[in-house]
């Protein structure tokens, strides 16, 4: 057998000579390259979500509004690469700006009658959703070694899994049987219980090609108790695979920042260089290193530049972008808006459809980009 080409065996506490069937997935060095379209999707979706965070603290600030000193030292925190207040006068069909009633000087942002709207819009897509959103946070904490998360790990995660805002005041509260909140070594923690709700499965098959290698299957039990797997085994490599590929399927737009993932590595029992998987399966993953951050995404979910089956909240969201996109137009004529938004943004969605993808075919050979040298190191 090569050595550059070895083969995992089956997630799986049963003896293989028990199973009927199994496949293996061979492990390939590939030539890491870029995708334009998912670096496109990731840098309109930067602007999305910092223009969501910021709808999300006008509506939870007591006066209704935010004012330009309360912004200045945002700018990290929402991941733009450019001055907040530049950003958000960007967007006027959102946002609208006025003086501070007592201060003139300062400036102030409030929602607009458009942005107004399109929050309450939201809050319906939610409501419909919520089945599925208590599912998710379910599957995401069973995930987990204790089936428990800190709440400083779940709400970066907010947006990537379709949380609303108050999730842990309001989603958390109104399901007790399948949530709890406590505290552990300071810290606070939102668990499940140990038995999944009803409908609920515990595994999971997909499919994924690891470059010239023909599809798979691709089966693992990701809530299986994983202490016990050697850590450098192919065994665990498999689980890896595994439990990264489980939890990007369970996001709105099946990808998420990789430092993300690695505030949970302790709760997801992975190792402490788990990230050069990433670079290891190009064909399972990708990684952008766009808007000056590495995001990771899952392949499968995408095709011609768009996502393959866009939840609702992913719709929703991809007509507020185009709200944002139409500056000035129509800030003081929501209801026109209103009126044929979907009609738009489902043209929008089709035209993308029909784009090709400019990424390179990928192939195996000799040559390796490095995860360490071109997708940037594990610690960073």
């Amino acid at each position: 057998m090569s050595s550059k080409t070895k083969f995992l065996a089956s997630f799986t506490k049963f003896p293989l000579h028990n199973l009927q069937q199994y496949r293996t997935i061979a492990k390939v060095r590939l030539k890491w390259v870029k995708n334009r379209s998912l670096d496109h999707i990731i840098d309109v979706q930067t602007d999305l979500k910092a223009a969501c965070l910021i709808k999300d603290a006008i509506i939870r600030s007591p006066t209704g509004y935010l004012t330009s000193k309360s912004l200045l030292d945002s700018q990290k925190l929402l991941g733009l690469t450019v001055p907040t207040m530049r950003f958000i006068r960007r967007y006027p069909s959102l946002f609208e700006e006025y003086p501070h009633p007592k201060y003139p000087s300062l400036a102030c942002f409030k929602l607009t009658q458009l942005g107004k709207m399109m929050q309450e819009m939201e809050m319906r897509v939610f409501e419909e959703c919520e089945g599925d959103i208590v599912e998710r946070l379910c599957r995401v904490l069973m995930m987990t070694k204790n089936k428990m998360l800190p709440l400083q790990s779940l709400h970066p995660l907010k947006w990537d899994l379709g949380l609303p805002d108050d999730f842990d005041r309001s989603l958390i509260k109104k399901y007790p049987d399948h949530f709890r909140v406590g505290f552990q070594e300071g810290k606070s923690r939102s668990r499940v219980p140990h038995e999944f709700p009803k409908g609920l499965r515990c595994t999971k098959e997909g499919e994924s090609m690891d470059g010239r290698v023909s599809k798979v299957a691709l089966h693992f039990s990701v809530h299986e108790d994983s202490r016990g797997i050697d850590p450098d085994s192919e065994l665990m490599e498999k689980r890896l695979v595994g439990v990264l590929h489980e939890f990007l399927g369970l996001t709105i737009y099946k990808k998420t920042k990789r430092n993300y993932l690695r505030c949970l590595r302790e709760e997801l029992n992975l190792p402490h260089k788990f990230t050069r998987i990433f670079t290891r399966y190009p064909g399972i993953f990708y990684l952008s290193l766009k808007c000056k951050t590495t995001t990771v995404a899952l392949r499968e979910g995408y095709r011609r530049g768009r996502l393959v089956d866009p939840h609702p909240l992913a719709r929703h969201r991809d007509k507020l972008y185009y709200v944002m996109r139409t500056g000035l137009i129509y800030r003081n004529k929501a209801a026109d808006m209103l009126t044929h938004l979907n009609n738009v943004v489902d043209n929008v969605e089709d035209n993308a459809g029909e784009e090709e993808s400019d990424e390179e075919e990928i192939e195996a050979g000799n040559e390796y980009y490095d995860s360490e040298a071109e997708i940037g190191s594990d610690e960073d």
